[in-house]
């Protein structure tokens, strides 16, 4: 683990809380912008913020941060990749949990 130090206004820090609850809402922050930026996927998100996927998908409607694709042509890409990944023949393809 890296430690960051970042200095910021007494207001700021008043406005959050305690120290450790402005680290918690500061990790938060980072790792829903990673998540919203799409530079992290909602499993490391959740792993980021020790959460589980059904808490992440819980914290990203109330951050109004999309779980899916946005536009027609992401969806299209989704369900392309889908169905090169379950074709006959692709490793894992079909196998059951």
């Amino acid at each position: 683990m890296t430690t960051v130090i970042v200095e910021l206004p007494d207001d700021l820090v008043d406005l959050l809380g305690s120290a450790e609850s402005l680290a918690v809402q500061a990790r938060r922050a980072l790792v829903l912008d990673l998540l919203r930026q799409g530079r992290v996927s909602q499993g490391t998100a959740a792993r980021l913020l020790g959460l589980t996927r059904y808490d992440i998908l819980d914290l990203m409607a109330e951050y109004e941060i999309p779980s899916g694709p946005l536009t027609a042509e992401e969806m299209r890409e989704e369900i392309e990749t889908v169905r090169r990944l379950t074709e006959p023949g692709v490793v894992g393809a079909g196998s059951q949990r």
